[in-house]
């Protein structure tokens, strides 16, 4: 993989997406870092970073965490991501919150600057995410804890999304894309090391931690109507997918995404999407 353009072609989706990340009528990201940041328990006081931040769902309930003589550092390779997270921050006032535009994995902190690390659906994205967590582990104080949030894989789903898309993204659509984000490489670089429980015990132990807990949990992923998943799908990490598709296909994939999944919808209601969420907390080994 080339990682320079892997990184810029990250940065270059979200920025493009950020005006409209996660604020399209949809549920799931909000949920699931709330969800994260309370089982990763930061207390008052407490110093916390979030890794790939976004707009501040871990951000802020962490904040309210650790109150004002705590502080929370995000970061995130797009720089469009920290301004909106930034505006967020003054609309709530929230003065012990830093952002900062940072690439994931290689931070620039000294040692022991935070007692608890975060990351929401992001840190597994990094290019060699294994490495990059061993770079956090000196980053904390001793009882430092990490916390991050992934998608539970499997070798019979479609990565990164709830299962039920496995069957709805016909895999011909899926040709056109570069050789990083076909399925079956996808599945090479996550599964071999986040599928199983015993494998991803055993990387986080090699990268510096200990007492490793994983926990998989159902996370509502909750939409206005199937247009408007399709429609904030663009914003978040499927973006990648959509780029690379020729308009022929996008437009077939997203005519076909809509009405399968307002089939799902129970009349007029909301379309609501069960979605396993793997929640993967660590102490760093001292």
């Amino acid at each position: 993989m080339d990682t320079s353009t892997y990184k810029s072609e990250v940065a270059a989706a979200f920025n493009s997406a950020a005006a409209s990340y996660d604020r399209l009528g949809v549920e799931f990201f909000t949920p699931m870092g709330r969800r994260l940041v309370e089982r990763a328990a930061p207390g008052e006081g407490e110093r916390v970073l979030d890794v790939g931040c976004g707009r501040g769902a871990c951000v802020f309930p962490a904040a309210e965490r650790v109150g004002p003589d705590g502080r929370v550092v995000g970061i995130d390779v797009a720089e469009a991501m920290i301004e909106e997270a930034a505006k967020e921050a003054s609309l709530r006032g929230a003065t012990t919150v830093d952002l900062r535009v940072m690439d994931g994995e290689h931070p620039d902190f000294a040692p022991r600057s935070f007692d608890v690390v975060l990351g929401s659906y992001s840190v597994i994205f990094l290019p060699d995410a294994p490495a990059a967590l061993a770079r956090y582990a000196p980053l904390l104080s001793p009882g430092g804890r990490l916390a991050f949030t992934s998608p539970v894989f499997s070798d019979d789903t479609f990565p990164f999304l709830p299962p039920v898309f496995t069957e709805l993204i016909p895999r011909e659509l899926l040709l056109d894309l570069p050789p990083q984000w076909q399925p079956e490489r996808l599945q090479q670089r996550f599964n071999s090391w986040l599928a199983d429980p015993a494998d991803l015990t055993r990387t986080l132990e090699k990268a510096g931690f200990q007492e490793v807990s994983v926990v998989d949990e159902s996370v509502q992923l909750v939409a206005e109507s199937g247009r408007a998943w399709v429609d904030w799908s663009h914003t978040q990490g499927m973006r990648l997918l959509w780029n690379h598709l020729s308009d022929d296909k996008r437009r077939q994939l997203r005519e076909r995404l809509i009405t399968s999944l307002d089939a799902m919808r129970d009349g007029d209601g909301p379309l609501t999407i069960d979605t396993p969420v793997r929640y993967v907390t660590a102490t760093v080994r001292t």
